[in-house]
């Protein structure tokens, strides 16, 4: 029911700096025939003023579209707006002119700023999965603008793929159209999938925190909390000290996952 809370614990201490949010415990969203969601905050019916947000991250919904179906022309303004899509094929049209058909570790990207229309469908015969992300931007009222990048498996195989960044990172703010995307915000975000048994190390700096998701497989982060499919870790490092994780992916089924970092509040 619209305005209760729902799923109140979401997140479960490890440690000092690692809180664990497994999939059981995220809000399953089903308004429709051809939509199944899965709200890691906040987000249409499901209402939780402790889960609101986690930093600059406003929303991270992961979706499952069912064939012949989709958003219909929606709008949307002020929010930096993200698409990851792991399984099928998803079709984008929007307000400026923009069409596309986007497949597996594409990302789309959308400045909504002072309102941009937009419809997200899956024409295909197969189920269409894919991870909404909102981040909250730097300033308001920014000009609207979208863009994509087609990456390969290659880019993030074994690897940290850099996916997102902040736009002051760029000489005039200017998105090159090609490589790390470019947004309107202090925020990183990465994306790995990696075979099984394989280590990953990453440098949390101090004053940082990330958000991480395990899209597929099953994921040790610094043997401190052990992540299945589409189970979430928040992390925290010291206000003085960087804090390194090591990201291993399980030695049967490998590990598809995703980091968002960003300041700490």
């Amino acid at each position: 029911m619209l305005g209760q809370i729902s799923n109140p614990v979401v997140a479960i201490a490890v440690s000092r700096t690692m809180k664990y949010i497994p999939a059981k415990n995220l809000h399953v969203s089903t308004p429709t025939w051809w939509l199944e969601s899965r709200f890691h905050f906040s987000f249409a019916e499901y209402y939780n003023p402790a889960n609101e947000e986690f930093g600059v991250l406003r929303v991270l919904n992961d979706d499952l579209v069912k064939p012949k179906a989709g958003f219909g022309t929606h709008s949307h303004r002020d929010m930096e707006i993200f698409t990851y899509i792991v399984d099928g094929k998803l079709t984008h049209k929007d307000s400026i002119g923009t069409s596309e058909t986007l497949g597996r570790g594409s990302v789309q990207y959308m400045s909504a700023g002072t309102g941009i229309r937009h419809s997200e469908m899956n024409n295909n015969d197969s189920l269409l999965r894919f991870l909404q992300i909102w981040i909250k931007p730097d300033q308001r009222g920014l000009k609207p603008n979208y863009g994509s990048r087609v990456f390969k498996k290659e880019d993030r195989h074994n690897k940290l793929q850099h996916v997102l960044t902040d736009f002051k990172r760029y000489e005039n703010e200017k998105d090159l159209g090609e490589g790390v995307i470019p947004i309107h915000q202090d925020c990183n975000m990465y994306v790995s999938e990696a075979d099984p048994g394989v280590n990953q190390d990453f440098l949390l700096a101090k004053k940082r925190q990330a958000y991480v998701v395990c899209i597929e497989g099953k994921l040790s982060v610094s043997d401190s909390v052990h992540l299945e499919t589409r189970d979430a870790v928040e992390i925290k490092a010291g206000k003085t000290e960087n804090l390194p994780l090591q990201f291993k992916a399980d030695a049967h089924a490998g590990a598809h996952f995703l980091i968002i970092e960003m300041a700490l509040e």
